[in-house]
């Protein structure tokens, strides 16, 4: 019996992937609808082990995608949607062409409309899956959110993304859920605890819109992917809302239907419907609920008394960080950032109104004495009550971060602040940027030395100052008062240890630093064939983190420079004044 020749390229890496171009025509859409298609369905690019063979023999680089998702994508009902939609514009065009307006108007009103609903239910099985997938959604959301309407953006989604966020704060506020923050030139950080979930998103400072150029920003792609997110923030927020006893959609007193053309229009009324619903509370479907405190059980699994201290540490530490501001109230000026800051403040229980003449939504005036205090980010105020804290804002983000409230006179008006430190650490590496500041919180001797170091530039520009009221005549103090500031200043003094002399040459040094590098190598050779694409990946990693490590430290010593010659060039100029 003769044997059936076996075709090239129908077996192995030649059968598992196709080429887009052949998937278009495999599909009958258009790029454009492909592209869609992709990102709806969660499907990329994929990159073959032997590219030549999955090419089919073509030496040339191409886009190539698996040819087992592109076989899914044909029993997809959305391929089936597009096509009715393509179908539909066909005829309105041609209806358009020949003038015939109750055509066109019929072909409207029947116009095709896309449903995602079956996408979500796939791609999230669970509701923790989709939990877990929410960072980069509620980033997106409150980009868009920010967008005023624009001919590549759709008035509608920037609208409906506005509404979800603005309901996704209020769960978080309902919930106390929020549990880190962070200012960054990027935006605000924010990272709260959603059913065990840590959900980290950004939103972005607040500016008047400048428009992008389409070949530095494809919003039509960006469009896509919040048409996605959008429906998936809605099937959240309706499960979250309802797990809190919640009624859903939310009615907000200050948003209404009416002056949805005046928000779209004046960006300030915008940003002032948006900050004033963040103000008001939400309806429940019964009253009759009231929080219990969960006390945390003695028996665990935990052998290790020490484990279970800290976690008992920790349950306390949150319980106490959840009505870190009860009791509080604050009053914001004019000038501070509102929306991040109301979200805080009514995250853990307090307080808060601004001005009402400016903006709608305030809840109490100036000048109620019972405010305790007062975010302010001027120099100084003509008007102040004495009953009041007059503060920086970092005073609420650093309260948050630490889980207690700080000391209030590291952050009054006009005083230089404290270093506002990332609270996001990544356990995982030890290969990560501390900057000194935050060394000193670890390191009690290092925090010392800062202090001197402080103390000592201190000293040396109050001595300048001296000099400079004194004539131009110097006398030389005699040198048992420059040794009885030594005695007084013993930090100054060097310590004086006898340590016993080891005879090394260079050569002994080279050799065993050889050795050493030797013995890693070798070691490296002992990694298993299985294992040597990770190992490469995870140096690959570990050789970036360094690197990042070495920028930071560089942008570091330069600021610290450029700080330097500022303090000299200030002297100078305050030298020649004097003179």
């Amino acid at each position: 019996m003769v044997s059936k020749k076996v075709k090239k390229y129908s077996k192995g890496e030649g059968a598992k992937y196709i080429s887009r171009r052949a998937a278009l025509r495999k599909l009958q859409v258009s790029l454009r609808e492909f592209r869609r298609l992709c990102i709806l369905k969660g499907i990329y690019p994929r990159e073959p082990r032997n590219r030549k063979k999955a090419q089919k023999g073509d030496t040339g680089i191409k886009t190539l995608y698996s040819l087992k998702d592109v076989q899914f994508l044909l029993h997809e009902p959305i391929v089936w949607k597009l096509r009715d939609i393509k179908s539909n514009s066909k005829k309105i065009a041609k209806a358009r062409a020949v003038k015939d307006f109750e055509k066109i108007h019929r072909f409207n009103n029947n116009y095709p409309v896309l449903k995602l609903d079956h996408i979500v239910k796939e791609r999230y099985p669970t509701f923790v899956d989709a939990l877990r997938d929410l960072d980069d959604c509620l980033t997106l959301c409150f980009l868009f959110s920010t967008f005023p309407s624009m001919p590549h953006i759709p008035r509608d989604q920037s609208q409906l993304c506005q509404r979800l966020t603005t309901e996704f704060m209020h769960f978080v506020i309902e919930a106390k859920a929020l549990r880190k923050v962070f200012v960054s030139i990027k935006g605000y950080y924010f990272q709260a605890d959603i059913k065990g979930q840590t959900v980290t998103w950004i939103v972005p400072h607040h500016f008047s819109f400048e428009p992008q150029n389409k070949s530095e920003v494809d919003f039509k792609l960006m469009s896509i992917f919040v048409e996605f997110y959008t429906v998936m923030l809605g099937f959240v927020n309706f499960r979250l809302f309802h797990t809190l006893n919640l009624h859903y959609p939310p009615s907000f007193a200050s948003v209404t239907p009416n002056n949805v053309e005046k928000q779209l229009v004046d960006e300030d009324v915008f940003v002032a419907e948006r900050v004033s619903a963040l103000n008001c509370t939400i309806a429940r479907v019964s009253s009759d609920v009231a929080e219990e405190d969960v006390e945390m059980d003695d028996f665990t699994n935990e052998d290790d008394p020490e484990k279970v201290t800290e976690m008992k540490k920790e349950a306390e530490s949150l319980k106490n960080l959840k009505t870190l501001f009860k009791g509080l109230k604050i009053f914001l000026n004019r000038e501070v950032p509102r929306e991040p800051l109301v979200f805080m403040i009514r995250c853990f229980g307090g307080e808060v109104s601004w001005d009402k003449l400016l903006f709608v939504g305030a809840t109490f005036d100036e000048n109620d004495e019972s405010i305790t205090h007062q975010i302010v980010d001027r120099p100084s105020m003509d008007k102040q009550f004495i009953s009041r804290y007059y503060i920086q804002p970092q005073w609420i983000f650093d309260s948050i971060n630490h889980r207690e409230l700080q000391p209030v006179n590291k952050y009054f008006m006009g005083q230089a602040l404290p270093p506002h430190l990332s609270p996001f650490k990544n356990d995982g590496y030890n290969d990560v940027y501390m900057p000194p500041e935050e060394k000193a919180l670890y390191d009690s001797t290092l925090l010392e030395k800062l202090h001197n170091k402080d103390k000592d530039d201190a000293e040396s520009s109050s001595e300048e100052e001296e000099e400079e009221n004194k004539d131009e005549s110097v006398v030389e103090k005699p040198e048992s008062e420059n040794e009885e500031k030594e005695e007084e200043n013993p930090t100054k003094k060097k310590k004086i240890s006898v340590t016993r002399s080891q005879l090394e040459t260079e050569e002994d040094a080279f050799m065993k630093k050889k050795e050493e590098r030797q013995e890693y190598r070798l070691r490296e050779k002992m990694v298993k064939n299985k294992h040597k694409r990770m190992y490469k990946s995870m140096m690959e990693g570990k050789s970036k983190r360094l690197k990042e490590i070495w920028l930071l430290r560089k942008k570091r010593r330069l600021h610290d420079e450029a700080a330097a010659n500022e303090k000299k060039v200030a002297k100078k100029s305050k030298k020649n004044v004097s003179n």
